[in-house]
């Protein structure tokens, strides 16, 4: 790769994969901080049930890009990707290395590609119309104005999203290209990092499901019920949000609004938690030059030491 290119490192796989304690005990190796690449621990407030590490775990490593957004309102991919850049930035003037740490790989995609909408091309009169409409006919009189344009953008923005709906309709308005074209040109862009990315591993699923149900159980010790109703009361979460459709508090709402029991929730964070662990493995297993780094062996999780010797040898 090009010698000015920026370096950065990673540490991605499914939750409760082991990802965090690998990017603190490198970052302390390599002189690094943490950028975390997690679409919910971007969220104030919402500590338990993402497992946002506390400072004890951090271990005075500094981490990015935790309680950067208010859980009532919208933070897309396009929005992290412009804050993570300029952590990135901000640690490589610091003479450090930047090491992303998360689940999230859209995330991740949308910084080394520069998958994003970083605000050009806007029409304000045009955003302004599109909401007039909104409020007389509905969102889904707009969403429907995307559909005819754009259809792949509208099947991956819900109509409620107006924001996101105005924005595409705004994009195609300006430049005449669709957003999902504008991405795809994007996506084969050259990167202009230098990425080297460590995905974890399991060689037993069943392994891996244990650690989620049993990181489940320690969220609710934890005080998850609590948590969740001190931001519903408060009208910081809410269903029709992204904070309130994350794993652990969609399922804790229909709890505290009567819809289920305690134990029935508990039951369907754990079983919506593995399914989102199977799609991170799927995501991430697709992907190529990701350095696959397995977490277990025949007698269960490996050190952590020997996690962390192999993953810095592959990076340096």
């Amino acid at each position: 790769m090009a010698n000015d290119k920026k370096r950065i490192f990673a540490v991605v796989g499914p939750t409760a994969g082991g990802k965090t304690a690998l990017a603190i005990e490198l970052a302390k190796r390599l002189d690094g901080e943490v950028i975390s690449c997690d679409s919910m621990q971007i969220y104030r407030g919402m500590d338990i049930g993402t497992a946002k590490p506390s400072n004890e775990e951090m271990q005075g490593v500094t981490h990015h890009m935790l309680d950067v957004a208010d859980p009532r309102l919208t933070f897309s991919s396009e929005d992290y990707s412009l804050l993570a850049e300029k952590c990135i930035d901000d640690i490589i003037s610091r003479g450090k290395t930047p090491i992303f740490c998360g689940g999230t790989g859209l995330y991740l995609d949308c910084v080394l590609r520069g998958v994003r909408d970083d605000g050009a091309n806007e029409d304000p009169q045009f955003r302004a119309e599109m909401e007039s409409l909104a409020a007389m006919y509905g969102n889904g009189y707009v969403h429907a104005r995307l559909a005819e344009i754009d259809p792949e953008a509208a099947q991956a923005i819900h109509e409620n999203n107006l924001k996101r709906v105005i924005r595409a309709l705004e994009v195609y308005h300006m430049t005449g290209k669709t957003k999902t074209e504008l991405d795809r040109i994007s996506r084969t862009a050259e990167s202009k990092y230098e990425a080297k990315i460590i995905y974890l591993c399991f060689n037993s699923r069943e392994l891996l499901y244990e650690r989620i149900n049993r990181r489940v159980d320690i969220m609710l010790e934890n005080g998850l019920e609590k948590e969740v109703r001190k931001l519903y009361e408060s009208g910081a979460l809410c269903g029709d949000t992204t904070a309130g459709q994350a794993i652990g508090y969609k399922e804790m709402l229909k709890y505290i609004e009567g819809q289920i029991t305690l134990s029935e929730a508990a039951d369907e964070i754990k079983q919506n938690s593995r399914r989102y662990a199977k799609r991170q493995l799927t995501w991430f297993g697709a992907k190529e030059g990701f350095y696959k780094l397995y977490v277990d062996d025949e007698k269960g999780i490996r050190d952590l030491r020997c996690i962390a010797d192999e993953a810095e040898k592959y990076l340096i």
